[in-house]
Order: structure tokens, then C-alpha cells, then sequence
């Protein structure tokens, strides 16, 4: 099966829609959240859990794969679908953002990167078509064009100069890929600049791209910046092409870039703040490790139909992550990925049946109010998700 993405319906009170993708694995459904396997693995979960909870797409990061088994390994066992037991789709992003958060020393030029491994500090060279190779030997059915990720706060000069960068490798990147079963992605950068971001989609659509994804993003900016971005920006890129907000997974982030045109999502927080002791539910964030929930007896949120609320309560959940138990970092990552998934099922049905800004205002409602109890709780409980897909993850 080749890479096709069809639009089902249109939300007729926003730029929402309802679409589905077909890839070599499977489809999958949109708006979709992917949950982030940086290392072939989502942790603390098999695929067997992960597609009981919904997950219809999973990702995996190429900087983190290409250092650690090899591409070549991977590719030898059979392509990564077949090494991580996924028979579904799957997306690598190209290990761009990986090479700039986790190394100090890193050397732009035009040709690709230089930069030290950040596991045993050995030196390597990713080119675009380097990227590309590590990609399609991974196998995965969506690929990501090798970008520059723009610093936060740069100069518009910078911008440019990091955009004139990343275009041109991505006209390399077209230019290299060779398997027609993968999609490639363009990835939109240009900063905190709307006349950059409307020059990198132009150029991006005239190379001609499978689908095209906003990079850059969530980096350090307001949320009212982001947001202006996304809002100048989507409408710029196909209407017929699925549209990749890459590393915003809030979930009122994830609500409002839906309403704005954007299909894909993917961030490590469900997996990251399970691991940390934080956990989502619709009246907001719960930090399992509070007092007030030692001989608490309810689940950790009563409209919760996933396994752990089904047979655990918070006094349990609190037990097992002040013992630092194995365990605990399983359930939290159950937990949470069902919400996550659960959530974009509701969202899909909203737009369905054309209600998606009565279930937003109600959601954000209870979200709200819940965040102010636990907040007044827990005065450090932070107002936002942090760290980008994939950084270490």
C-alpha cells in the first residue's frame, strides 16, 4: 500500500478535520498523537499494550538508532518494524534536533553536521542523504527531510540563514530518496518570524513534499507566540497533505493547533512525566507523590477506563512511586498514554459529529479547575510540559 492521506470531514466551526492515512503498515486516524519510542521502545510498554490503548503510529528517533544498535544492524534484522515487534506504522523523525540538544560540540555547514556521539563522545557526520540512508534502512513509513533547528531567541538575520540551511537540505533530501514506499516530510522552520515560515512553505512546496511538518516550535517561546505561528502558518501549507506539529503535547496545545489545521502530534511527556510521578486526567495534572493521596482509595481518575484505574488506587500508585518501584513507572506509562489516546479518540468523535467546541470549552472547564486545587497543593507543580520529542527520551 502506498502513502495516501484523505480528508473525511471538516469541522464546519474551525480548521479542525477528520482525516486517514494509509501506509506500507496500516492506517491510522487523524487528529493522531504518537507516542514517542526513541529507541525502538516505548518505555515501559509493549506494542501488544500500546495498540490495546489505541496506538495506531508510534516513533522512533534516527540519531538515537543510528548510533545505537546501527542502521545497518537494524537493517539486517529485518528493518526496524520487524526488530521492534511494531507491524503498524511508524515515523522516524531525521535526528536533527537530537544532534543539537544533546551535543555541545556540533559543527553546521553546508554539506550536513559534525558532531560527538553523546554516549561514548566518538565523532560523526550526518549529511541529508546520510539522513536519508539511516532512514530507509530503518524501514519506517514516514520519514522526516534533515533540518537546522533554529535557536531561541535568534536574530532575523540568524533565521534566514538557518532557513537558506535547512531548505537546501531539504532539496537534497527529495533529491536522495529513493524508496517510494516511504513518505517524506518537509519540515517548515524560519524562527519566531512569520515572512520566514511563509518563504520556508513556499519553497518547501514547490520541492514538492508526502506531507509537511512546523519544526522549530516549543522551544522557549510564549505560548501566545507559538500559537501566532501556527496560526499564520498552517493555513499556508496543502490542504490535502497531513500536517506534523512536532514536539507540542500539552493537552490544551494539542486542542488548539487541532482547531487550526494540524493532524499529527507527537511529544514525550505522557511517557517523560509518568516517569516523574505526574499523571493527566481530565480535571487536570496529579502529582502522585502528594500527602493528601497516601490512604486515598479512588483511582486516579474516576471517568478513567484504562487497566490501572480499573484496579489500583492513588494510595497504591503513591506506595509504589515514594518506593521507587518498577512498577510504578509501568502503570503511571499506562496510565498516561490512555489518556493521551483516549483523548484524540474523543477529539475524532467531536469533530464526527460536529461538537468539537462544546467538548473543548468542557474540557479546558474541568482541566482548569483542577489544575488550581492540585496547584494550591502543590505550589511546584509546573504550568508546562518541558523537553522537545525524542531529546532523551
Amino acid at each position: 500500500m502506498s502513502f495516501q492521506f484523505e480528508i473525511i470531514k471538516k469541522d464546519p466551526n474551525s480548521w479542525a478535520r477528520l482525516g486517514k492515512c494509509s501506509t506500507p503498515h496500516g492506517v491510522f486516524h487523524s487528529p493522531a498523537f504518537i507516542p514517542v519510542g526513541t529507541q525502538a521502545t516505548v518505555k515501559a510498554m509493549t506494542p501488544e499494550e500500546l495498540r490495546g490503548m489505541g496506538a495506531e503510529i508510534i516513533l522512533s528517533n534516527t540519531y538515537h538508532l543510528y548510533l545505537r544498535p546501527g542502521h545497518e544492524r537494524i537493517r539486517r534484522m529485518g528493518g526496524l518494524h520487524r526488530f521492534m515487534h511494531w507491524n503498524y506504522p511508524l515515523l522516524t523523525d531525521s535526528g536533527g534536533f537530537q544532534v543539537y540538544s544533546l551535543n555541545s560540540l556540533v559543527k553546521v555547514s553546508e554539506e550536513g553536521v559534525y558532531f560527538q556521539s553523546h554516549i561514548d563522545g566518538s565523532r560523526h557526520f550526518i549529511s541529508p542523504e546520510k539522513s536519508v540512508e539511516i532512514q530507509e534502512a530503518l524501514g519506517a513509513d514516514m520519514i522526516m527531510c534533515l533540518d537546522e533547528c533554529t535557536a531561541y531567541p535568534v536574530s532575523h538575520e540568524e533565521a534566514e540563514r538557518s532557513l537558506e540551511v535547512t531548505l537546501n537540505w531539504s532539496r537534497r533530501c527529495k533529491d536522495s530518496h529513493r524508496d517510494q514506499g516511504q513518505a517524506l516530510f518537509g519540515i517548515v522552520q524560519g524562527g519566531m518570524y512569520a515572512d520566514l515560515r511563509k518563504m520556508s512553505v513556499e519553497a518547501l512546496t514547490e520541492i514538492g513534499f508526502d506531507g509537511y511538518a512546523l519544526g522549530g516550535l516549543s522551544v522557549g517561546e510564549s505560548k501566545e507566540t507559538m500559537f501566532q505561528i501556527v496560526a499564520e502558518t498552517t493555513p499556508l501549507l496543502p490542504a490535502h497533505q497531513p500536517r506534523y506539529l512536532m514536539g507540542v503535547g500539552m493537552p490544551g496545545e494539542i486542542m488548539e493547533a487541532i482547531q487550526q489545521g494540524i493532524d499529527m502530534f507527537d511529544c514525550v511527556l505522557p511517557t517523560r512525566n509518568a516517569r516523574n510521578g505526574m499523571l493527566f486526567t481530565r480535571c487536570g495534572r496529579m502529582v502522585i507523590k502528594n500527602a493528601r493521596y497516601a490512604e486515598d482509595p479512588l483511582p486516579i481518575d474516576l471517568s478513567c477506563s484504562c487497566y490501572v484505574c480499573h484496579h489500583y488506587s492513588r494510595a497504591y500508585l503513591r506506595h509504589l512511586f515514594l518506593s521507587e518501584e518498577i512498577l510504578a513507572l509501568r502503570l503511571n506509562t499506562i496510565h498516561n498514554l490512555h489518556f493521551y489516546l483516549t483523548l484524540m479518540k474523543d477529539i475524532r468523535q467531536a469533530i464526527s459529529e460536529d461538537c468539537l467546541d462544546r467538548f473543548i470549552q468542557d474540557f479546558k472547564s474541568q482541566w482548569e479547575a483542577g489544575e488550581k486545587e492540585e496547584g494550591s497543593l502543590h505550589p511546584t507543580l509546573p504550568l508546562e510540559g518541558e523537553g522537545k520529542e525524542g531529546v532523551n527520551e
